[in-house]
């Protein structure tokens, strides 16, 4: 490591990364925004699943000031977060067979809608699941997931394929396996993990891509404003009444 303190590597590590998938993933997160705006425009809803971690650059696109007001939070009781009690119950979750048929069967997704599935390893049963049971559906899947996984580990799912085998587009965070940025000799692991920062910066670039494409195409993008600034809830109110049949997070 650098003579620079712990802080400024890791935000070096974080600004790195977040060059590389600007640089690398431009394309992918164009097709991704736009595949977003077509579901928009043809009348098709919005969804976004991570598991553990992974929710959080979910949760960081719904009901967002900013953000597409049509982005709905696909759950799965137990692995949102780390609120379950232990918490290592979410990551077992995560590997079991047939929770994805479970939720999805209970859930709005219909075809013509689209689901982001976020993931970073991706080898997990529920994230491999929910990508084909989804597609099968007729449901445009988007996965944001480091790809890197798919070489250096093995899939947990029977099929022995990753996240990235089954979505219509892929968004690669770069992330090394293990996501930890850093390592001193005084510390006996690998530290300061960057996933979230990579991850979330992704699902916002590609919804802001999207927000653009509708605006291209004439459409007023169904944007939601900060609660905090005059105006806000007004405005909210009303893009929440116009598209209130394609937004679920409410009800």
């Amino acid at each position: 490591m650098s003579d620079r303190k712990p802080a400024g590597q890791f935000l070096d590590a974080a600004i790195d990364l977040l060059r590389r998938v600007r640089d690398e993933e431009a394309n992918s997160i164009e097709a991704a925004g736009t595949l977003l705006a077509d579901t928009v425009q043809h009348g098709g809803r919005l969804f976004a699943f991570g598991a553990g971690h992974s929710s959080l650059a979910a949760q960081d696109v719904v009901y967002r000031a900013g953000g597409l007001a049509l982005m709905n939070l696909l759950t799965v009781p137990g692995v949102v977060g780390v609120d379950v009690m232990p918490a290592t119950l979410g990551s077992a979750l995560e590997r079991v067979d047939g929770l994805a048929s479970a939720v999805l069967d209970s859930s709005p997704l219909r075809e013509g809608d689209a689901l982001v599935i976020i993931s970073l390893s991706g080898r997990n049963a529920l994230p491999v699941e929910m990508a084909m049971n989804a597609r099968a559906l007729g449901v445009r899947v988007i996965g944001v997931t480091s790809v890197a996984y798919a070489s250096e580990t093995t899939s947990r799912h029977t099929s022995g394929t990753f996240l990235k085998d089954h979505c219509d587009i892929v968004l690669d965070s770069k992330i090394a396996v293990g996501d930890a940025e850093l390592t001193l000799d005084t510390v006996p692991a690998p530290f300061a993990p960057a996933s979230t920062v990579v991850t979330s910066a992704l699902v916002q670039a590609m919804t802001a891509t999207a927000a653009a494409a509708l605006a291209d195409r004439g459409i007023e993008p169904p944007l939601l404003r900060s609660g905090n600034v005059d105006g806000g809830h007004e405005w909210n109110g009303r893009v929440l009444e116009q598209y209130g049949d394609r937004i679920f997070y409410r009800r």
